[in-house]
């Protein structure tokens, strides 16, 4: 005994035959065996009742007049409907049985049938369906509990509204998903994944909420993505707060086409999963970006302290991070990554503050006072280490005038233990060095200072990055030089 179809509700059949005697037999016993079952007297008639409802299972005849069966599997198909049929006919030959399984069709039945083979076989088609529904869902909840803990784990804002509305869109089978985000009581699009052209009604869309989002309004550029609801109008919508405690701080809406079925219980629920999820994390990746805008404008202060020690070295850590900042990207790592070379090489000579030297005399260091100056690097990290969240640029403030060779400071370490990020800000301040002018000498033509860069190539440099150093920063230079702005000479 095969078990019965079990969902929310009774398994829904759709009887379509021309014979009137034939389709409401077949209809009572199917009601009998407690499915809701409804009737069409030709495929014309059931492709309506298909629209106006969903259905787990058609059994349909297969000559008929207007739309016949095969016409009708083959309209099921293009709607892409999760619908079993079962084609049922008294002309049965080989190759039309062939021919309806093409397409799409699950069983076939040939007149004269007894009752039970009926039962039986609408049965086995429903059992299907179970099963192909719950492989879809234990699917989705994998993909859903995957993306549920990479917007979790993710501080990115575009990557957050991004994985939402995939996976939202995926899980609950909509042709578009949107994701708006309050700005001062207006919603702004930030996130849009499925079908384009589909446009939603903006009316329609909040008409759908609560008083959650009560006096909110899409207008300018907003409205008008969202269409005014005309030809290309959705046929099923559903629309979801994003609520973070008592506040409302965006919206989550899904679309399908007209024809396309309705949203269920279980996709609502979906939905307002995704969305809850997704809530709790933009404000926690709101609070990382304006943490990570404090940071950036502590290291701007701070940058801009170290410049005031020498005037003549004025704007050197904003020059050290671009030209850092060059070779990071030319060297493919990673945003976060050249991120942190930016950050560290702009930090990078910031322990001059607690150096006792005058960086102002004209003329070079004497030998004690260059002894105080190399202490700058070890002063730095004394600065920044107990801060935690500048304590990630320690090693390039620390160990940026380490050599390959084994002869720089303040460790004299062998070259495979300076880190990347340190050999990068190496070559870069070196750089900006020579082609800056200083108390006790004028700055070096550009074409001197890269023979020099590339001679030292090996000792004082990583020879790996000298060459992507130089085009990085020729490709750099060029592109100032077109645009009329200024470079070093």
């Amino acid at each position: 005994m095969f078990p019965r179809f079990h969902m929310d509700e009774r398994a829904r059949i759709l009887v379509v035959d021309d014979e009137e005697v034939i389709r409401e037999v077949i209809a009572d016993f199917l009601t009998m065996e407690d499915y809701a079952v409804c009737t069409a007297a030709d495929g014309r008639e059931a492709i309506a009742e298909l629209d106006r409802s969903r259905f787990d299972l058609v059994l349909s005849d297969l000559k008929m007049p207007n739309v016949g069966g095969l016409e009708l599997l083959q309209e099921m198909q293009r709607r892409q409907l999760p619908t079993k049929a079962v084609i049922m006919t008294g002309f049965g030959t080989i190759e039309t049985a062939i021919e309806a399984m093409k397409r799409g069709a699950h069983d076939y039945i040939l007149k004269p049938f007894r009752v039970e083979e009926v039962v039986l076989t609408v049965r086995r088609a429903l059992e299907e369906r179970r099963l192909e529904a719950e492989n879809l869902r234990l699917r989705d909840a994998v993909g859903l509990y995957e993306a549920s803990e990479k917007i979790a784990a993710s501080l990115s804002l575009d990557d957050i509204l991004e994985t939402v509305t995939s996976a939202t869109r995926t899980g609950a089978r909509a042709d578009v998903a949107r994701l708006m985000l309050l700005d001062h009581g207006h919603l702004v699009e930030r996130s849009h994944h499925g079908d384009t052209t589909l446009s939603v009604d903006a009316s329609r869309l909040l008409a759908q909420l609560d008083d959650g989002l009560a006096g909110v309004r899409l207008s300018g550029p907003d409205a008008e993505s969202f269409g005014d609801g005309g030809d290309d109008a959705p046929g099923a919508l559903l629309a979801v707060p994003l609520v973070e405690g008592a506040e409302t701080i965006g919206l989550l809406a899904l679309a399908r086409r007209d024809g396309g079925e309705r949203f269920d219980e279980g996709q609502r629920k979906l939905a307002a999963m995704m969305a809850h999820r997704a809530a709790a994390a933009i404000v926690n990746a709101r609070l990382f970006e304006g943490q990570q805008l404090a940071i950036g404008q502590t290291i701007e202060g701070l940058a801009r302290a170290i410049d005031k020690l020498d005037p003549y070295t004025a704007g050197h850590s904003d020059r050290v991070s671009i030209y850092a900042s060059l070779l990071a990207k030319k060297l493919a790592l990673s945003d976060e990554t050249v991120e942190l070379v930016r950050r560290s090489a702009q930090m990078h000579d910031i322990g001059k503050i607690g150096c006792h030297v005058n960086l102002n005399k004209p003329g070079k260091l004497t030998e004690d006072e260059y002894e105080d100056f190399k202490k700058h690097t070890i002063y730095g990290a004394e600065i920044l280490g107990p801060i935690g969240f500048l304590a990630p640029l320690v090693p390039g403030v620390l160990l940026h005038h380490e050599r390959m060779d084994g002869r720089g400071y303040p460790h004299a370490m062998p070259a495979d233990k300076i880190p990347r990020l340190a050999r990068i800000i190496c070559i870069a301040d070196s750089y900006d060095a020579m082609t800056s002018d200083r108390a006790y000498r004028a700055a070096l033509p550009h074409e001197i200072a890269i023979a020099e860069v590339r001679r030292c190539a090996g000792t004082q440099f990583d020879a790996e990055l000298v060459e992507p150093f130089v085009e990085a920063l020729e490709e750099w230079r060029a592109n100032r030089i077109a645009k009329g702005q200024s470079v070093a000479r």
